[in-house]
């Protein structure tokens, strides 16, 4: 499998105004590519920039420097410093990510949270609606919570919505963030199932995983966080 996403000298910087002006170099001229069908681990100590990793190539925090390359739509394309509409269609095809919390607009349904991607990407509203009943039904959300809006769940529900939106469409590169933390044996199974189809589907998968037999279930490559964080983030 080829690369998929390129990281060179990536650094990330933040600024304590609150401090005096402190500024933390939190990620210091980083580099790592990730292939089709690989899972690289992001491993660390708290406040090592693992979360502030995924989301700096999410493009949520800009990068004080370096470079993150994709393979999106046939070419690669260079994301620090993309214009906006270019970033916007990369998260629509390319690069996925699931964060540790659901973000959703409220009294809007579960099943219409879920079916979101795909409508985004043109899919009929059947062929969305069954691959996100699907989905629920594999991830244990009873039917009866489907036409409900996630924001009156449990916690564990609405990873569980999150993930379910997470992987509602195939996305060449596939970020996250703890993804089975707090979930049951069971429903962590699913995840791993899951996680192992995008890979068979040749997906670059970059996470963090707080559960060791996670960790080694999934993880082709780890990135140790804590050697290569230059000053770890106040926790």
């Amino acid at each position: 499998m080829s690369n998929l996403i390129e990281v060179r000298d990536l650094s990330k910087t933040f600024t304590l105004h609150q401090q005096n002006g402190v500024v933390l170099n939190v990620l210091d001229r980083l580099n790592f590519v990730v292939r089709g069908a690989e899972c690289l681990v992001l491993h660390g100590d708290s406040g090592a920039g693992k979360s502030t990793l995924l989301r700096t190539l999410y493009g949520n925090y800009l990068p004080a420097g370096g470079s993150i390359r994709v393979q999106h739509d046939g070419d690669w394309l260079e994301l620090v410093g993309a214009e906006p509409r270019d970033v916007l269609a990369v998260r629509r095809q390319t690069l996925g990510y699931v964060s540790q919390f659901l973000r959703v607009i409220p009294r809007v349904a579960s099943l219409d949270v879920v079916m979101e991607p795909a409508l985004a990407r043109g899919w009929s509203k059947a062929e969305a609606r069954e691959r996100a009943e699907s989905l629920l039904s594999r991830l244990n959300i009873p039917r009866r919570l489907w036409q409900l809006a996630p924001g009156t769940f449990s916690g564990g529900e609405q990873q569980r919505i999150n993930i379910a939106r997470g992987f509602m469409v195939p996305w060449p590169i596939l970020l996250l963030d703890e993804p089975t933390a707090s979930l049951d044996d069971n429903n962590r199974q699913v995840v791993l199932e899951l996680m192992h189809e995008a890979r068979q589907a040749g997906a670059a998968l970059i996470g963090i995983f707080h559960d060791q037999n996670v960790r080694q279930a999934i993880a082709d490559r780890h990135l140790d966080m804590t050697a290569l964080a230059k000053e770890p983030l106040p926790c």
